[in-house]
This record gives C-alpha cells, sequence and structure tokens, in this order.
C-alpha cells in the first residue's frame, strides 16, 4: 500500500474542516502547514458564540455575507491567539482566497498557497501573490470524503426517479453512484 502524498494529505484537512462550515454559500476549510506539521486549521463561519447562518440565513450587504470569518482567516487569527508563528508556512484551501484573506496570508508570511479549488480568482490577488513572491499552485483533491446520510440518501433518490422517467443516463449514474459507495471516485467537484 502506497502512502498518501503531503500535498493531498494536508488538502484532505482543509476539506475535512470545510465540514465544519455554518456558511450557506460556500463551505470552505484552510490548514496552515510548517515543516509539514498543521499549525493551525480554520473554516468560514460566525464569530465564537454567534449567530451562524444556517441557522437564520447568511446577513448579506453588497453581495458578501458579513457574518462570515473565512477559513483562512480564522486559521491565521488561531495562530495570533496561541502565539504560532506563520512566517515561511504554507496554507492549504479548499478555494482560492479572496482579496482580503490573500492580503493577510500574505503579510502572515506565508510563502505558498495551495488551494484545489477555483473561486472568483480575483486578478488583484493573484498579483499580490506575484509581486509577494507566494506561490499560487492549484492542487485538486484526490482523497475523497466520505458524503453524509443524508446526501447518500438524496443521491439514491435521485437515481431512482432517473429510472422511473427511463432516463437514458441511469445506467452510467447508477455506476458512478456505485463507484462513490466502493471509493473508486477518488474526487469530487
Amino acid at each position: 500500500m502506497s502512502r498518501i502524498a503531503w500535498d493531498q494529505y494536508f488538502m484532505a484537512q482543509a476539506h475535512l474542516l470545510k465540514s465544519r462550515s455554518t456558511c450557506e454559500r460556500l463551505a470552505v476549510g484552510a490548514v496552515i502547514v510548517r515543516d509539514k506539521r498543521m499549525i493551525a486549521g480554520g473554516y468560514n463561519g460566525s464569530v465564537t458564540g454567534g449567530v451562524h447562518c444556517i441557522d437564520e440565513g447568511c446577513y448579506v450587504v453588497d453581495g458578501h455575507c458579513i457574518r462570515t470569518i473565512h477559513a483562512e482567516m480564522n486559521a491565521l487569527l488561531q495562530c495570533a491567539k496561541f502565539g504560532v508563528a506563520t512566517e515561511g508556512a504554507e496554507i492549504y484551501v479548499t478555494h482560492f482566497p479572496c482579496v482580503h484573506c490573500t492580503k493577510a496570508i500574505i503579510q502572515a508570511g506565508i510563502r505558498s498557497v495551495y488551494y484545489s479549488e477555483d473561486y472568483k480568482n480575483h486578478p488583484y490577488a493573484v498579483e499580490i501573490l506575484k509581486q509577494a513572491g507566494v506561490s499560487a499552485e492549484k492542487v485538486p483533491s484526490t482523497v475523497r470524503i466520505k458524503e453524509s446520510e443524508e446526501e447518500q440518501s438524496i443521491m439514491e433518490d435521485m437515481l431512482e426517479r432517473l429510472k422511473t422517467h427511463d432516463d437514458p443516463q441511469y445506467e452510467d449514474f447508477k455506476r458512478k453512484l456505485e463507484q462513490l459507495e466502493n471509493g473508486r471516485i477518488t474526487s469530487r467537484s
């Protein structure tokens, strides 16, 4: 049996953290790593003790939820709270960081950003990463975090509906669902 690659290991941790997100619009997870050791993690959600978007909906102003603290910021704040240095560290994020998080990442001395999904990659964020000498690399996740029982049930219901409507793609979707259940599909989009 071969071992999981470091990039995939840390990206899988970011995806696992993402499962704690309380944001209804986009779940994001982030892990800060130094010397192949995780030093902090975060997911997007409300301030400690505050109302969560999953409970009362997003508080959107000018197209942005102002209730949510981004995963990258939560990970950086965790380092600040516990006095953990971030200089020279790397960050693994499930989605490309926004401009504000990018600026914080640069200011924290992070040297590399690894992300698994493009998400509104702002040209200015890309530009300032280059200017600061911070590498940014897309690392698609090859590790699948198993879906919940509810998600599994929904997929099975959808598949059954395709079958009852004689959908020509039924067999293809059935095969893919079986592969998911057996862990043979290694990434989720």
